[in-house]
């Protein structure tokens, strides 16, 4: 028979069914019951669920049974377990259309709360990647952006630009702070017109673990974007890696006829 047990997280009382007659896994209810609640707004970003002893004695489960479904939302990005706090709701996974927007843009429209830390701004010489995506000589000098990107106060993506130096002359760190590049773009009469971009996978480095809060060696999703105005002529290159536990491409597939 189903047991309803309710669950405080934050402000919000749930009220969870765990059905032990049920051939599904009770980790696997506690789960799932979780999931729904946080994709449904019943517990909100930043929601605090306490420890898995308090939560295991709420549920009448066991500490195993509730770690282990603990376990399973962090691993999708929508539990995070902080020292002295306990485990705490955050935003669902940032789900981006494969299309040429902006992430500071596409985190707005989907509820979530977008800031940047700017780690690098400066003119560097091209390297020959770089100066071939902008049509420009190697060695000229390029305008180097390094921001990382957080989401409800998380980090989800490093990203890496590279611009002409005479494309935006106003580009002090405190605006990149303030706004997304594409809309500074924008507001300086540049429309972006087209894009080539390339998705992959790599292994996080030192820095970029660091940077992102994880394991040196976790794998990172990697865009590789050059983004062109309606002339044709490129304005940035751009080289992005995401948190692949808060992070997912969406875009539909046509059949061929």
């Amino acid at each position: 028979m189903p047991g309803h047990r309710k669950v405080i997280g934050g402000t919000a009382v749930l009220d969870l069914a765990i059905d032990r007659r049920s051939p599904v896994p009770l980790y696997h209810q506690f789960a799932q019951q979780l999931e729904q609640a946080i994709e449904h707004g019943l517990l909100l970003p930043g929601a605090l669920l306490g420890n898995e002893i308090d939560l295991a004695e709420r549920l009448g489960l066991s500490r195993p049974t509730v770690r282990q479904g603990i376990k399973a939302l962090v691993e999708k990005g929508l539990l995070v377990r902080r020292r002295g706090v306990g485990t705490q709701v955050v935003h669902s996974r940032v789900k981006r259309p494969l299309e040429l927007t902006s992430l500071y843009d596409d985190l707005e429209e989907g509820g979530q709360q977008p800031s940047t830390r700017v780690v690098r701004n400066d003119v560097v010489p091209a390297s020959a990647e770089v100066a071939a995506a902008l049509g420009m000589r190697k060695g000229d000098s390029v305008v180097r952006l390094e921001r990382i990107r957080y989401a409800d106060g998380l980090a989800v993506a490093v990203l890496r630009n590279h611009l002409p130096t005479d494309l935006l002359l106003d580009l002090d760190t405190a605006r990149l702070e303030a706004t997304g590049l594409y809309r500074l773009l924008r507001a300086a009469g540049i429309g972006l017109h087209s894009a080539h971009q390339a998705i992959g996978a790599q292994a996080a480095n030192a820095e970029d673990s660091a940077y992102l809060d994880e394991p040196e060696g976790a794998p990172l999703l990697t865009m590789r974007r050059t983004a062109y105005d309606g002339t044709g002529e490129a304005v940035e290159h751009g080289t992005h890696l995401y948190h692949a536990s808060r992070y997912v491409f969406e875009f539909q597939v046509l059949m061929r006829t």
